[in-house]
């Protein structure tokens, strides 16, 4: 079959056996027999929250992270505003709406960090806002990170240092109650003894949870932002935490860690399972573009691939970054939010259509 279009791309990940570093070798894939892949055809990026946008009057720097989840007919971003001064350091956890993806209406402000620069607090700096449904309690959760925050020196990068993960608890059950408000429960991961040498000074820099069976899993981050690396791992990186209940207590699985979705940079995973049972992650790759890995059990995972949407339409942005989610529209096409910074310094909110197609192919021979 083949396609009359100049405007898509077609990537693929091919679920052969894989190892938690990458794939499999290509000697290894001519022995195969005929198998499945998993492809994302892109069409292109348009932004849809950007500066001078209602909402945006006190945020001087833009967006960054986050998560975007749809609740009926509605898109929900909750998100880190760059709010203002210190920049990075004096930021917002806001809470957005939109009916069509496209115009976007701020909501509330969840938390505001204090912006305090002299490394001192502990809440310094907020991020990495994820909220998550607890079925079990009808109740939206919301794991975000906070920093102290100093300025750099010869030592280290310190403008977000000692990161930790909190929980925070909405007080309104049901899905509605993703508007908060949300009460802080405590502090579910954070650097200590079981830390992996992976792990460096920027502390756990992300975290995401998911279900696989009845056991909580998630994604968490670190980066060796100290002047003395340990060279043998990529320096932004991610691993694998378990625990029984959101709540915890969440143990770090350092059998497996870290596990190598890329072998430069990975930073803040959002995973979403689709219906066949297969689980996708979104990847911020680092400046470059986003990406996606993918894995049959949610725990071994392929080397992560770059959508390269800078191919596809218009380039309207400097440097790409974090990936929002993977919401399903039917028909096999897929939204995907994102963040990517300007020639400004303001980063904007963005949003791409994919699709994923399966067919059979014949390997290599």
């Amino acid at each position: 079959m083949k396609y009359k279009c100049t405007k898509i791309i077609i990537l693929a990940v091919i679920f052969a056996p894989i190892c938690v570093c990458g794939l499999a070798s290509k000697a290894n894939l001519t022995q195969l027999p005929k198998r499945k892949i998993f492809k994302i055809v892109s069409q292109g990026s348009r932004v849809v929250i950007e500066k001078g946008d209602p909402g945006t009057e006190d945020n001087k720097y833009g967006f960054e992270g986050g998560r975007v989840v749809r609740i009926g007919k509605e898109y929900h971003l909750i998100t880190a505003e760059r709010a203002g001064e210190p920049k990075i350091v004096k930021m917002r956890l806001a809470h957005w709406k939109s009916r069509d993806g496209i115009s976007w209406e701020r909501v509330s402000t969840l938390y505001e960090s204090s912006g305090e620069f002299e490394g001192k607090d502990p809440r310094a700096a907020l991020w990495g806002p994820m909220p998550v449904f607890e079925k079990s309690e009808n109740r939206w959760y919301l794991v975000y990170v906070a920093y102290r925050a100093k300025p750099n020196d010869e030592t280290g990068w310190y403008l977000n240092h000692e990161g930790k993960i909190w929980l925070a608890k909405s007080q309104k059950k049901g899905r509605s109650g993703i508007d908060g408000p949300y009460e802080d429960i405590g502090i579910i991961l954070q650097p200590d003894e079981n830390s992996g040498p992976w792990e460096g000074l920027q502390g756990t820099d992300s975290f995401f949870p998911y279900k696989i069976g009845d056991t909580w899993y998630a994604f968490y981050g670190s980066a060796q932002t100290q002047a003395e690396r340990n060279m043998d791992y990529p320096k932004w990186c991610v691993g694998l935490a378990k625990a029984d209940s959101l709540k915890g207590p969440w143990k770090r699985m350092s059998e497996r860690n870290p596990i190598k979705l890329d072998p430069h940079f990975a930073e803040n995973p959002v995973v979403t399972r689709l219906k066949d049972g297969r689980y996708v992650a979104m990847v911020d790759g680092g400046g470059g573009g986003f990406k996606y890995s993918v894995s049959d059990d949610g725990l071994h995972w392929s080397r992560a691939v770059k959508l390269p949407l800078e191919k596809h339409g218009k380039k309207w942005w400097s440097a790409m970054r974090t990936p929002l989610c993977l919401i399903p529209e039917g028909d096999g096409i897929y939204t995907v939010f994102h963040t990517a910074y300007t020639s400004s310094e303001f980063a904007n909110v963005g949003m791409a259509k994919l699709k994923l197609i399966e067919e059979e192919i014949v390997p290599v021979k």
